[in-house]
C-alpha cells in the first residue's frame, strides 16, 4: 500500500537498526545513553572547573550567598523521548506500525526563586530539534522533524540548605511548544503537532563548590500526549510523547538586590541569624 499503509507509526519494541544520524536513538540502550552522558559529563567537567576558579576569588563572586533568593543555572540537557503513537488513517486505526522521536543533547537553563530555605519554584526552557523515524515495516524511514520549546514550571522542596549537598524534590507541570515541522514524506505533504500540556515530577543534587557557586545534577519526568497530522496522506496520530529530562551543569546563587547594587539578605537568612 506504499508509505501510508498498514504498518505506520505504531511502536515497537524494535528500535532502529544501524542509525548513525545525528540525534536519533541508537543501536542500543546503551550506546544511546553512553552519548548522553558522555556529552552531559565532559560539560560537567568543564562547568566544575570554572565554578572552582570561581569561587576562589570572593572579588569576583561577591554577591554569591548560599541563602539567595535566586539561583541561575546553566546546564546540559538530554531530551529523552519515550513515544508511543496510535495512528489511523481517514479514521481507522493502522495496525503494526511504528515510529520513534530522536533523542537530543542541548544546553538549557533554569531561574529558581526561594521563598524560603526550603521551598521554590523553578523554570525550566531551552529549544531542541527532533526527528521523527519509522520503526516496524517502516523501520529507518525519516517521517518528519520539528523544533520544541519545552518549559517547566515546578514547585520544590529542598532539604539540607545549610549543608554541601543538598537534594531536592519537585512536581510541576510543562508545556510543549512544536514549531517550524517539515514532512519527509515527499511533495505535497505537511506536517503538524498540537501543542500540550503534562505533569512533571523532579529530582535533583545542588552540590556547594562556595561563594554560592553550585554544581547540580537533575533529572525530570514529564506524562504528556498530543495529536499529529501529515497533510494531504489522510495519516494522523495520538502521541504519548513521556519524555525524560537529564540535565548536569552548574548554578550561582545570589540576592538581587545584591547584584543591583543592594545590601539586603533574603528573609530565610535572617530568620538563621
Amino acid at each position: 500500500m506504499g508509505p501510508f499503509g498498514p504498518g505506520m507509526f505504531q511502536r515497537t519494541g524494535t528500535k532502529r537498526k544501524g542509525s548513525k544520524k545525528k540525534g536519533c536513538c541508537s543501536v542500543t540502550a546503551a550506546a544511546k545513553w553512553g552519548d548522553v552522558m558522555k556529552k552531559i559529563l565532559s560539560t560537567l567537567a568543564a562547568g566544575l572547573a570554572i565554578s572552582v576558579l570561581l569561587a576562589g576569588d570572593p572579588q569576583e563572586a561577591k554577591a554569591g550567598d548560599k541563602h539567595g533568593d535566586f539561583m541561575i543555572r546553566g546546564v546540559v540537557t538530554g531530551v529523552l523521548p519515550d513515544a508511543d503513537a496510535t495512528v489511523k488513517l481517514n479514521g481507522t486505526r493502522i495496525p503494526g506500525a511504528g515510529a520513534d522521536v530522536s533523542d537530543e543533547v542541548v544546553p538549557a537553563t533554569t531561574l529558581t526563586y526561594f521563598f524560603n530555605d526550603h521551598w521554590a519554584v523553578e523554570l525550566f526552557c531551552c529549544f531542541a530539534k527532533h526527528e521523527v523515524e519509522g520503526t516496524g515495516v517502516l523501520n529507518g524511514v525519516k517521517l518528519g522533524d520539528t523544533w520544541i520549546f519545552p518549559p517547566a514550571l515546578t514547585a520544590q522542596y529542598h532539604f539540607n540548605p545549610d549543608g554541601t549537598f543538598k537534594p531536592y524534590v519537585g512536581a510541576g507541570v510543562q508545556y510543549i511548544h512544536f514549531f517550524d515541522e517539515s514532512s519527509k514524506l515527499g511533495p505535497g505533504t505537511s506536517f503538524a503537532l498540537d501543542d500540550g500540556f503534562g505533569f512533571t515530577l523532579q529530582g535533583g543534587l545542588d552540590i556547594a563548590v562556595g561563594e554560592g557557586w553550585y554544581i547540580n545534577a537533575d533529572v525530570k519526568k514529564t506524562w504528556l500526549g498530543m495529536n499529529g497530522r501529515f497533510g494531504g496522506t489522510g495519516i494522523t496520530a495520538d502521541v504519548d510523547l513521556d519524555p525524560l529530562i537529564v540535565s548536569a551543569g552548574f548554578g550561582y546563587r545570589f540576592n538581587l538586590s545584591d547584584l543591583l547594587g543592594g545590601h539586603g539578605t533574603t528573609a530565610a537568612y535572617e530568620e538563621l541569624k
